[in-house]
């Protein structure tokens, strides 16, 4: 395997990390390391297309997946129960293994066809030989971990709650590799958290370090998450992959593919999907027609985000152009569920922007983050525009914003 290894007297083995230092394997992490299930996860960026608008994130879900498990690490010394703090173990590094490839580009897709989200990972683990014979081998129930890794457990809180070790490896380390800089102390963090009743509760000595990690997470969204860039060329993908889709490639194969191979699918499907690889490729990427905020469209247009194939097919027939060259993006509400975190305060159990008026503040700020967007290419730019604007009653710019003259 391609990873630096150091064995120790004690059988640990040692890896180092960027963010965390040094993370220590056993032997059976080890070993569910070495699975080609985990392996897949060297192949698939934890940031999608992201490294179109910040070319230093290329980082992994294979290396996110080691974090999260130190981090699950450092917290399992709350665990009394040896097996279960082993069972926590295991589920934080193989949280990651459901995820198609290009990370949250294509889980839409495969869940639309196969039913599973990326957090659905017992069938993976249950079929899987290799790790099968890890977990029967360590008297690990399969469906306990599984469970773990959905949150429906007292220790998958860990892993699937309001604030958890995921989302706390995944943001200081895409800030890291995005370049944004960020502090959030992890160490007093962790060290603050405790189960209690199917919850991960922090004590109030951590509000501070809680209100960091939001606040950095409210920063994130607008510069890297939602940037337009990335928004314009994962839409671009996804039109590609349903029209392969549409015109009979198997999308139930997007669940063990690795992003090298979907691409390789995209330049040998003829027509519409190849040309969207080639662009994204060369990085010829459409352009924003319309790029706007609820003060000019309203949450009304929320309801359009089942249907907008049905407009961009309206559109295009309207305007005289292939529906897969006016692509709609009309993301979900902003919801940062962090400020809902348990925060015990004077032995009582608060929620975090209860507690914060920072945290408070950001839950209602988040709003401003929101954009809806009407792709196309250049020279569609100004009658796609209309049509968009005319379509969804956009209202005219009262004033400019900071944020949209920086982004």
């Amino acid at each position: 395997m391609y990873i630096n290894l150091h064995n120790h007297q004690s059988a640990m083995n040692v890896i180092r990390d960027p963010i965390h230092g040094y993370i220590e394997l056993d032997d059976v992490m080890l070993s569910l390391v070495d699975t080609p299930v985990m392996q897949r996860l060297r192949r698939i960026k934890q940031l999608g297309l992201t490294s179109f608008v910040y070319p230093g994130a290329n980082h992994t879900r294979f290396e996110h997946s080691l974090g999260t498990y130190h981090l699950a690490n450092s917290l399992s010394d709350r665990v009394d129960d040896e097996l279960e703090r082993l069972e926590l173990r295991v589920a934080a590094l193989l949280h990651d293994i459901g995820h198609g490839p290009l990370s949250h580009v294509t889980e839409n897709l495969v869940k639309r066809h196969t039913g599973r989200s990326h957090e659905d990972v017992y069938q993976i683990i249950r079929d899987d030989p290799d790790l099968g014979r890890i977990f029967e081998e360590n008297s690990l129930d399969v469906l306990i971990v599984a469970s773990h890794i959905k949150g429906e457990t007292n220790l998958g809180a860990a892993l699937n709650s309001e604030i958890d070790v995921d989302r706390m490896d995944y943001l200081v380390r895409d800030a890291h590799y995005t370049g944004v800089p960020l502090s959030v102390d992890l160490i007093r963090l962790i060290h603050e958290m405790w189960f209690s009743e199917g919850k991960l509760v922090i004590n109030s000595g951590g509000v501070r370090a809680a209100e960091s990690l939001l606040l950095s997470r409210f920063m994130m969204h607008p510069t890297v998450y939602y940037h337009h860039v990335t928004r314009i060329a994962e839409a671009m993908c996804v039109h590609a992959v349903e029209r392969m889709i549409e015109e009979g490639f198997d999308a139930k194969k997007l669940s063990v593919m690795d992003d090298q191979d979907l691409f390789v699918q995209m330049h040998s499907h003829p027509g519409y999907p190849a040309e969207i690889a080639e662009r994204l490729r060369d990085r010829r990427l459409f352009k924003r027609a319309t790029y706007i905020g609820f003060d000019e469209v309203g949450k009304s247009t929320l309801k359009h985000r089942s249907n907008t194939r049905l407009i961009e097919a309206e559109l295009a027939s309207d305007i005289g152009i292939d529906p897969g060259y006016i692509l709609i993006d009309i993301p979900k509400p902003p919801d940062i569920v962090e400020t809902g975190a348990s925060i015990m305060v004077d032995h009582e159990l608060r929620r975090l922007h209860e507690v914060s008026h920072l945290v408070a503040a950001i839950g209602h700020a988040q709003q401003d983050n929101w954009r809806m967007g009407v792709y196309t290419t250049d020279e569609h730019r100004d009658v796609v525009r209309r049509a968009a604007n005319d379509f969804f009653g956009v209202k005219k710019h009262k004033q400019f914003r900071l944020d949209e003259l920086i982004t």
